[in-house]
């Protein structure tokens, strides 16, 4: 099967990334379903990459029903070390203004309808998740995005809500007063899973509003996120562009490794169909 070292999943409103030659597509199965769509192969910048729409062409998949499983795996089976994440996002705070861009560098957890781990079912593992975000490859984004000329802010706290109704204004002054810079629903579990499977994952959050304690301005609505998201696309085109060319070849960072402790189970009492469906992650350690 063909292989890319990057895969970029792309959020609202990018469901193709132009300036792609060689394409492929490629329909993948897994353990866990199929992904969200077809995932596209091709070279940007003379970079192989991989490109996942989240919601699929045309989104019709809800932030609670994406399969986010089986997405981090069909990539990983690609042989993706790293995920570019785009997103877009609501701010929390009146210094991030619609339109810019954050790379954030910390999650909160406000989710819970979704599976979240590979590990249940007879295995068990906890993996480290302190720096939920890859720092070395954030850092790219974040030089990526000075080079553009847009606004960026480096690093700030994501809540990570279930949606898909977005917050009431008591929610969204709740948030604020735990110090969150912004708030979306995509993160989550992407960002655990890739983990999980060893990948460093790092996100593009595009601002699309003020979520809806600034009363000052109109209340977000799909509408407005849809077009300042608009506005924000070709920005966000040239980021991913110039961040492929300067990931590193080699990685140095805590990522790599995520599962070399992680797994408590003792490898005898692991039912084999769950050594067969995690054997791309834990092939490694456990036989």
């Amino acid at each position: 099967m063909a292989k890319a070292k990057i895969g970029i999943i792309g959020g609202s409103g990018l469901y193709k990334i132009e300036g792609m030659s060689d394409i492929q597509e490629l329909d993948i199965k897994t353990p866990f379903g199929k992904p969200s769509d077809a995932i596209t192969l091709g070279n940007l910048e003379g970079v192989r990459i991989a490109f996942l729409p989240r919601h699929g062409k045309g989104h019709y998949i809800s932030p609670t029903e994406l399969p986010a499983k089986a997405n981090i795996y069909a990539l990983k089976s690609l042989g993706v070390e790293r995920i570019i994440s785009v997103a877009t996002v609501g701010s929390l705070k009146e210094k991030i203004e619609p339109l810019d861009i954050v790379i954030p560098d910390q999650l909160i957890d406000r989710t819970f309808l979704r599976q979240d781990t590979f590990f249940g079912g007879g295995i068990v593992g906890h993996i480290p998740f302190a720096e939920p975000f890859c720092p070395v490859l954030s850092k790219v984004l974040y030089e990526s995005a000075q080079k553009t000329g847009v606004r960026v802010h480096d690093g700030g706290t994501c809540i990570v809500m279930e949606g898909p109704q977005f917050s009431t204004r008591a929610e969204s002054e709740l948030y604020r007063s735990w110090g969150a810079d912004t708030i979306f629903m995509t993160a989550l579990p992407e960002a655990k899973l890739a983990r999980e499977a060893e990948i460093c994952y790092a996100t593009i959050a595009i601002v699309t509003d003020y979520d809806c304690w600034k009363e000052t301005v109109e209340t977000v609505s799909a509408e407005m996120v849809i077009a300042n998201l608009r506005r924000s696309i070709e920005t966000t085109k040239k980021i991913l562009s110039h961040a492929v060319t300067r990931v590193p070849h080699t990685r140095n960072c805590l990522c790599a490794n995520a599962l070399k402790n992680a797994i408590i189970t003792s490898p005898e009492l692991i039912p084999e169909q769950v050594k067969k469906d995690l054997a791309l992650l834990i092939g490694k350690y456990i036989k």
